[in-house]
């Protein structure tokens, strides 16, 4: 059974471990995660792309109204004040990242959401009993609730979403180790974790299993999707912006029933045309295999 009240990590102490060994290997980890996501911005250009995007933005708002481009219209270009920015912020905050609003499907965001602060509530609690060389009763359940949140939105999100399985028609159990290798980690860490809370902590089979899965989850970053979870607010402000000032790298951004993109168009059919035509297609799930 597990107790809540108390957290595995105390039976370290009593087997001969330090707080002091427990910040080193919590330091690497972080170590790790800020190297291997720098490692990964630099591999993919994602933080040259968006400076470069941005330059162009600023360039085309300091040139004030250009003449109409493919997605704007004359005069549709807007210098954004301080505060425009700081609400954009905070909607990207509140929207895209503590509520998911991004996922449409609320199953999905409900296993985003899961998995989100079950991986927040678990890490947090144990920084803070490590490195606060504290177990109070508060950050125990936090702890143990972090675990079993992480466990139910992994798994869910592995036998329900696994790498858009039904749409591609690969089967749940198809693995490819650099795709799946953050949801498996993920996985790996709520089960070890839980199954040393339940054995009562110790230094035996599931405390080697937490090193192990934890050391591939941050150890593992250049390689997995971790990384994106520091990218996606970053691309999720800068997608806001650009729509809110118009520069919009250069999409169109209005919708159908706006004047000027009706006229866009030069066939008639389509000037009338309901921004819903043609998506038919997401009527049903594609389960045709």
């Amino acid at each position: 059974m597990i107790n809540f009240d108390t957290t595995p990590i105390a039976s370290l102490i009593e087997a001969g471990y330090t707080y002091a060994d427990m910040q080193m290997y919590v330091t690497v980890m972080i170590a790790l995660v800020v190297v291997m996501t720098i490692a990964d911005l630099i591999h993919k250009g994602s933080k040259t792309y968006f400076d470069q995007a941005a330059a162009k933005a600023e360039a085309q708002l300091a040139a004030g109204n250009p003449p109409c481009t493919v997605g704007k219209e004359e005069g549709r270009l807007t210098q954004l004040t301080a505060g425009d920015k700081a609400g954009i912020l905070v909607n990207t905050l509140v929207i895209d990242v503590a509520t998911a609003g991004e996922f449409k499907n609320p199953v999905r965001r409900l296993v985003h959401i899961l998995t989100m602060y079950g991986f927040i509530l678990f890490n947090a609690a144990t920084a803070m009993i490590i490195y606060g060389e504290e177990s109070t009763v508060m950050l125990a359940q936090v702890w143990n609730a972090g675990a079993i949140l992480l466990f139910i939105g992994t798994f869910w999100y592995w036998f329900s979403f696994k790498v858009d399985s039904v749409s591609d028609g690969v089967p749940w159990t198809s693995v490819t180790l650099r795709k799946d290798m953050f949801s498996l980690s993920l996985m790996a860490t709520s089960v070890t974790a839980i199954g040393w809370s339940y054995a009562g902590g110790g230094t035996g089979v599931w405390f080697a299993l937490v090193i192990l899965s934890t050391a591939s989850l941050f150890g593992g970053v250049y390689w997995s999707k971790f990384s994106h979870m520091f990218f996606k607010p970053a691309a999720g402000y800068n997608k806001r912006i650009i729509k809110a000032n118009g520069t919009n790298e250069n999409l169109p951004h209005e919708t159908r029933d706006d004047e000027w993109q009706q006229n866009r168009h030069s066939m008639e059919l389509l000037k009338d045309a309901p921004m819903n035509m043609g998506l038919g297609i997401k009527r049903e799930a594609p389960k045709h295999y």
